[in-house]
């Protein structure tokens, strides 16, 4: 059954107009053995095979638009032939689930009907709940067949076979709205149904038939109709894409499928996309972009039964976040944002690092210092890159532009030093525009002379494609040679138990230069009493910042207490002080908190007191001879 075919509406006659509604199928299917029943208003109804799974496990229902007005009941004769259901037509049905078996459902209007057949062999009744069974057919069975029903027509009964054939007849349901079942029992092999005890048998079939007074046919349902963003035109599926957003020049799609209350695509009506911002919209079929896009509003005379909406920039190369939203009908669909990404407008460059004096940025080799951890996600290479710098691509509305190829980035001729005489970008380029991903900037490098020093340079990019060159705005880059030296301090001179202390290493290299940031001074060892090492300490990596400075952070106390008083640290890179460097050893006070005074700071108190009395009293006793006097 093609996906693409169209759901009819009853066309009843004047007669029969209270059964108007829409043929359709029920939102779930039940997943049976048996052949699986097609979806009403399909234009034909199922074909029941007289053999395998399906005899005597199925019970069909004529699904095929009605535009007679009246039930028809399925006759298994020869002049019909193969197509024994052929003719059979239902009255009224609103929807039908695909299934045959045990677990069917429908809906149908008050007082409807239902054209039943069922390919059986053997001993067969139809049941319902509630509504009357008539125009009950042994087809085209040659046996001594017997019909009989209930009192009232409940239950339906056919026996007697001499072969597989159909049996069919009509269900009128109630004039009441409800929820009923009907029913299809078989001989069980050792039992075989009655008009009074049609259970009696064993259950071949059954459908749960909900009947309603008003159909909802025809009028859009959000329940049903599905709606999805897509960077392809395709069915839809009611699942938005993942992506943000894609590259300039490219398409956006939201797929959609209309449907009314049944689950069944609608008529043809009056579909209409807009867009914001100018965005420029078509609507085809699904899986097709659409051949003209050249307004901000798309209007389409059809079911929207699967069609895909194709999206465009305005302005080839501007950067486009549009809001589009779809009706059918006056009646809003989805609404959906979606942007396209513009043209490369910005180079931004961030975390630069100092280079090492000689090393070209070709033989640069450091992941450390873009700190991209283990393993690198969303990446070809999939591991850390080398890399002294980040470089981020952006349209000029701050979106993230991935660039080609690290062939695009050139340095600004202009800026070449003989401090920094190249820049150029690591081959693992950008492949992410989430700006939380690491993959959302490329990394790159720079080649350091043989001299100390910075220069303000600039990086260019070209778009491969465009043609068009874009700079950088002027970033300081900085060569230094290797840790040779290093001073180190606390934060603070004074600590209270369960402070956090840091410490700060700054080192030199032999010039008295601040050290490159992208050579390990190597392994540490520290005698820090009464501090416990938060951060990693060990054999240091490259230092953490451009200007030769490496922190650790210290917990003041131990678990087992400290003692207060004044101490003295060692700091001592190994590698460093076997060659030139002096160990660090700077101090620090402990404190327990609390009142800390001492009975010595008590007595100079006391002493300081007596002394400013004694004062006072001389000063007052010369006042007083002044005065005799």
């Amino acid at each position: 059954m093609s996906k693409t075919t169209l759901r009819k509406r009853i066309a009843l006659t004047a007669t029969t107009a209270l059964f108007a509604g829409m043929l359709s199928v029920a939102s779930a299917p039940v997943a049976n053995a048996n052949a699986t029943h097609p979806a009403a208003g399909v234009g034909n109804n199922a074909t029941a095979v007289l053999s395998g799974a399906n005899l005597n496990a199925s019970m069909y229902t004529a699904t095929a638009s009605n535009t007679g007005g009246a039930a028809v009941v399925a006759v298994d004769t020869a002049a019909i032939g193969a197509n024994r259901e052929g003719l059979a037509r239902s009255v009224g049905l609103l929807s039908k689930d695909t299934s045959s078996s045990t677990a069917q459902t429908a809906t149908l209007l008050t007082s409807g009907r239902l054209s039943l057949y069922a390919p059986v062999s053997t001993d067969v009744a139809f049941t319902a709940s509630a509504g009357t069974f008539a125009s009950a057919t042994p087809g085209g069975n040659t046996g001594a067949s017997q019909v009989a029903y209930s009192d009232p027509a409940k239950t339906v009964l056919l026996q007697s076979w001499s072969a597989a054939t159909l049996a069919a007849v009509l269900w009128t349901a109630p004039a009441s709205a409800g929820t009923y079942t009907v029913s299809l029992y078989k001989h069980s092999g050792t039992t075989a149904p009655t008009t009074a005890v049609p259970s009696g048998g064993s259950l071949a079939a059954q459908i749960t038939v909900t009947v309603v007074a008003t159909s909802t046919g025809g009028t859009v349902s959000l329940v049903y109709s599905v709606c999805n963003t897509d960077v392809y035109a395709r069915t839809a599926t009611n699942v938005d894409s993942t992506t943000s957003n894609v590259a300039t020049g490219s398409n956006w799609f939201v797929n959609f499928a209309l449907k009314d209350g049944y689950n069944a695509f609608l008529d043809a009506g009056s579909i209409v996309a807009t867009a914001t911002n100018g965005a420029l919209l078509g609507i085809n079929t699904a899986g097709t972009t659409a051949t003209s896009t050249t307004a901000s509003t798309a209007v389409l005379a059809g079911n929207g039964a699967t069609q895909s909406l194709t999206i465009g920039q305005p302005t080839a190369g501007a950067p486009l976040t549009t809001t589009v939203t779809i009706s059918y009908n006056g009646t809003t669909v989805c609404t959906k944002t979606v942007t396209i990404r513009g043209a490369a407008s910005k180079v931004e460059i961030a975390s630069v690092a100092t280079g090492d004096l000689g090393v070209a940025g070709s033989s640069f080799t450091n992941t450390d210092w873009l700190d991209e951890g283990l393993v690198m996600t969303n990446t070809v290479a999939g591991t850390p890159r080398a890399g002294m710098y980040k470089v981020t691509l952006k349209d000029s509305a701050g979106n993230i532009v991935l660039p080609n190829s690290s062939a695009e980035f050139t340095m600004d001729p202009a800026t070449t030093t003989t401090i920094i005489p190249a820049l150029s970008v690591n081959s693992v380029i950008a492949t992410s525009t989430s700006s939380t991903s690491n993959a959302s900037y490329s990394a790159g490098l720079f080649s350091c002379g043989p001299t100390a020093g910075s220069s303000a340079v600039k990086l260019r990019y070209t778009n491969a494609a465009t043609g068009v060159t874009i700079t950088s705005d002027a970033f300081t880059a900085r060569c230094a040679d290797n840790p040779y030296t290093y001073e180190a301090s606390f934060d603070k001179a004074t600590y209270v138990q369960g402070d956090l202390a840091t410490l700060t290493v700054t080192f030199k290299d032999s010039k008295g230069n601040a050290a490159n940031s992208v050579t390990t001074p190597g392994p540490l060892t520290l005698n820090v009493p009464f501090m416990t090492a938060v951060s990693a300490t060990g054999s240091a990596t490259m230092l953490t910042n451009a200007a030769g400075v490496k922190t650790y952070t210290f917990t003041v106390g131990t678990t087992t207490g400290m003692t207060a008083g004044t101490y003295t640290s060692i700091i001592d890179f190994t590698s460093l002080t076997a060659v030139a460097a002096t160990k660090a050893t700077p101090t620090y006070k402990l404190t327990t908190g609390g009142d800390t005074t001492s009975n010595a700071d008590i007595l100079k108190s006391i002493v300081a007191l007596i002394a400013s009395i004694n004062k006072q009293i001389q000063a007052l006793q010369k006042l007083i001879l002044n005065r005799k006097r």
